[in-house]
């Protein structure tokens, strides 16, 4: 990993004392740490661009820890992996933070050994997170260099249709959706339409629908699989 986007903790407590226990802890492990006082300093201060996780406190003065996990969602980007910590337990809440999808929620006095877990697997995830942001944000760059017409073409040729269809449909020649389609196909960098469609699933490219019962009983007999790539031609 680059200097400077070492994996991160960022550790959010109203209680210093439990930040400064946690920052050492973390740090003997090989950890990075940035320490928070509160959650509106986190908000701040923190750089949503470097990879990590957030060890919460639930119950801080302010913003509390559940209102903290939501505002990180609304931030948009890679979504940050979030431990809680919570010096009592509380069902309802621990319930509401795995379902907007913490990592775990932890009761302190914190066990070493589950932090350092939890930890880990926070650190799985964000890796994940970040390549599947990294691949969307490729797709996305490729498909703005489609020009309006090659981006309909697009449409067609993930939909199964061929060329002498797609070119009956834009109201155009087979020949031109031919030259559309290879241009297309370079551009999106890739080879097969099964490739194509994976690219458009991810992208959330819309189908264009079919225009009777036939073409679409076509289309779905020729949809790809992953077994079965076509070319479509």
């Amino acid at each position: 990993m680059p200097p400077g986007e070492r994996f991160t903790i960022f550790i959010v407590d109203d209680d210093a004392g439990v930040v400064r226990a946690l920052s050492r802890l973390l740090r003997s492990h090989g950890y990075e740490t940035q320490s928070f006082t509160s959650s509106e300093e986190f908000l701040e201060r923190h750089d949503r661009s470097l990879p990590g996780c957030a060890v919460l406190d639930l119950s801080m003065p302010g913003l509390d820890g559940l209102e903290l996990q939501q505002a990180l969602a609304c931030c948009g980007g890679p979504a940050r992996p979030i431990v809680f910590l919570t010096g009592r337990g509380d069902v309802p809440s621990s319930v509401r933070a795995m379902k907007a999808g913490a990592v775990d929620f932890l009761i302190k006095p914190v066990d070493d050994d589950e932090l350092l877990a939890a930890i880990a697997q926070a650190e799985k995830r964000d890796a994940s997170s970040r390549r599947s942001s990294a691949e969307l944000s490729s797709i996305q760059e490729r498909l703005s260099r489609l020009t309006p017409r090659e981006r309909e073409v697009l449409g067609h040729v993930v939909a199964g249709r061929l060329n002498k269809q797609i070119a009956g449909d834009l109201g155009t020649v087979e020949k031109t959706i031919k030259v559309h389609r290879a241009r297309m196909m370079k551009k999106m960098d890739v080879r097969s339409v099964a490739d194509l469609a994976r690219l458009a699933e991810k992208a959330g490219v819309s189908v264009p629908a079919a225009r009777d019962q036939n073409t679409q009983r076509f289309i779905l007999a020729r949809r790809p699989t992953r077994s079965s790539p076509q070319n479509g031609r």
